[in-house]
């Protein structure tokens, strides 16, 4: 059964795609590793921690709201890496770095919903999402493109904006 909130109001974009926010999580500067949570649909899967926009929110505000709600972390948003587009789901998700300052022991998703969490290796972490759920954009490739492919996003879904990351530059 997937998480939803009671009184959580949905927020559209002008071409009528729901708005959502997520967060590649890192454990330092490095970028070496990769908070991932296991899915509240699918509990022996593991994404990156993300949801929907709520109003009088920005994406930038929903990322951070989102790591510290699912992956029960605190720390520093980095730039937005990218902007994508499920046209199956009607979803358009703002993808930003992350790096992890305070790990809480006992956080929202975890006490409602038993949601775990677990570090990766970068090569780990994009096999892991690519396998495990086929429906999702390894969105791990544009952070860390020397892993993976930006071709192999999935049949449906297409990266609008790409933004370089600071070692990227």
């Amino acid at each position: 059964m997937g998480k939803e909130k009671l009184g959580t109001i949905r927020t559209y974009d002008e071409d009528g795609y729901r708005k959502r926010a997520a967060c590649v999580c890192f454990k330092d500067k490095t970028r070496q590793e990769v908070l991932l949570v296991s899915s509240s649909k699918h509990v022996d899967r593991w994404i990156i921690p993300g949801g929907g926009v709520e109003p009088m929110e920005d994406a930038h505000e929903t990322a951070i709201r989102e790591v510290y709600e699912e992956a029960g972390v605190r720390g520093d948003l980095g730039p937005m890496v990218g902007l994508f587009e499920d046209d199956n789901k009607k979803n358009r998700t703002s993808v930003f770095t992350f790096l992890v300052r305070e790990l809480f022991e006992h956080w929202e998703d975890y006490k409602h919903f038993g949601r775990r969490r677990k570090w990766f290796s970068v090569k780990d972490a994009y096999k892991c999402l690519y396998i495990m759920l086929l429906k999702k954009i390894p969105f791990i490739c544009l952070v860390c493109p020397r892993y993976c492919r930006v071709d192999s996003l999935q049949k449906g879904s297409r990266l609008l904006a790409l933004e370089q990351t600071p070692q990227e530059r």
